[in-house]
């Protein structure tokens, strides 16, 4: 097996999969396989509502397709046209279902899909978040079922784990360092081999399949516990009445202090990993104490602003029963349009529960997503003559830095910061 033949096909055209697609197909032939017509259609015609794409280098990959008919990238949402590739990497959602157990269902239908088409000598490369073992033990039935081939003789596997930080403009794929893995040594040795060649950074190739599965959810999950640990002080801190972030900065003067911030944890990774750890350790008998809890605290954030910005209204007369409160942002981060998961919604849902009306505005947001997700409608604009009982803000994008919360204080509103961004004189309290 060498690279030069490879044929790649990329099943799932979203934010890691775009990316991944338009590298690969400077250099070799890729087909970008979605399974929505309406994402096919949108990137055929230039355009990418995830602004994860580089525009420029996705019509210079498929222009080299069509000049070439051997080299670049196209895209289609026909399965048959996979029978072309020798290669799959599938980049599809590994979401939580309502009572956080993972939903491997996308995952389970890309494999089908691909053993329509898998034959002899073929590799699959997964790049979705799972937990440990779930490579071999979930997706490869799968493909040996509907293929009819043998794992490991007639057909191979890898997995090297996304890295993509949605809104990141300077930790893009090509500069990120990739964990790789393969069935075999010679997969392991050709997989690495195909992602040092569209990356600036090399790779790190795992022993096995199974310690690259378990490096990816460890990497979100520390995370998720650091961010739960500052969450637990800010509501500690705010029961003592003093500033989580001034307790920070002092603390932060020791050199070997991880200077974390409490905040919503929401999006595609951070808040969803840990349940992917946690059900393979209840799996194998453990029941993962530190990984939940840490969850448990997240989690209690979005009601703990919505209750403490109750209780400041309440402090300054106003009245909750038909108030009005300005929401800034929806997306999980700043500067960026995922709603994934996002648990400003949950302060919205908290407030309109005690009869408040909530307007939500975010620039980077889509309405349409935001309805059909959580069955809310996005403000168009703020109305400059519209009285708010409260305004907080939820995320820290550019457009807000310069937002003027100055004159909503002096109208006698509450101003609650949850990223730290507001110039402290106009907050009546931040996380």
């Amino acid at each position: 097996m060498t690279l030069e033949n490879r044929k790649i096909a990329v099943i799932g055209l979203g934010y890691v999969g775009l990316p991944l697609a338009i590298e690969y197909g400077k250099k070799y032939r890729v087909i970008g396989f979605d399974i929505y017509e309406a994402r096919v259609n949108e990137l055929e015609s230039g355009k990418d509502h995830t602004l994860e794409a580089d525009l420029v280098g996705m019509k210079q990959a498929c222009d080299l397709y069509k000049a070439t008919g051997k080299v670049g990238l196209s895209f289609t949402y026909n399965p048959d046209d996979l029978k072309e590739a020798n290669t799959y990497i599938v980049t599809v959602p590994t979401p939580i279902d309502r009572f956080n157990n993972p939903d491997l269902i996308p995952l389970l239908k890309a494999s089908e899909t691909i053993g329509k088409t898998l034959n002899k000598g073929d590799i699959v490369i997964y790049e979705s978040t799972v937990y440990p073992g779930c490579t071999e033990e979930d997706c490869v039935p799968v493909l040996e079922k509907v293929s009819g081939l043998k794992f490991n003789e007639d057909f191979f596997c890898g997995y090297s784990p996304e890295r993509i930080n949605p809104g990141d403009k300077v930790n893009t794929l090509t500069k990120i360092k990739k964990i790789t893995s393969g069935s075999t040594p010679e997969i392991a040795d050709l997989v690495d081999a195909l992602y040092n060649s569209i990356l600036l950074n090399g790779t790190h190739k795992a022993p096995n399949m199974k310690v690259a599965e378990a490096a990816k959810a460890v990497e979100n999950s520390q995370r998720d516990v650091n961010i739960s640990f500052m969450n637990e002080l800010a509501l500690i801190c705010d029961r003592v009445g003093i500033d989580t972030n001034d307790v920070i900065e002092a603390a932060g003067t020791k050199w070997n202090f991880l200077k974390y911030r409490p905040g919503l944890v929401g999006g595609h990774c951070i808040s969803v990993d840990p349940y992917y750890l946690a059900h393979k350790a209840k799996s194998l008998g453990y029941d993962p104490k530190v990984i939940l809890s840490g969850r448990a605290v997240n989690n209690s954030i979005s009601k703990f602003i919505a209750d403490k910005v109750l209780k400041l209204m309440i402090q300054k007369d106003h009245k909750i029963l038909n108030s009005n409160v300005l929401i800034l942002g929806v997306t999980f981060k700043e500067n960026c349009p995922d709603c994934r998961n996002t648990k400003v919604v949950d302060i919205a849902n908290e407030l309109e529960d005690f009869g408040v009306n909530v307007d939500l505005y975010d620039p980077w947001a889509s309405n349409e997503v935001i309805k059909h997700e959580y069955g809310k409608e996005l403000i168009p604009a703020i109305d400059p003559d519209k009285k708010y009982a409260a305004v907080i803000a939820c995320v820290s994008h550019d457009q807000f830095k310069t937002f003027d919360f100055k004159k909503y204080q002096e109208q006698g509103a509450v101003v609650f910061d949850v990223k730290n961004f507001v110039d402290r004189q106009f907050v009546d309290a931040r996380l």
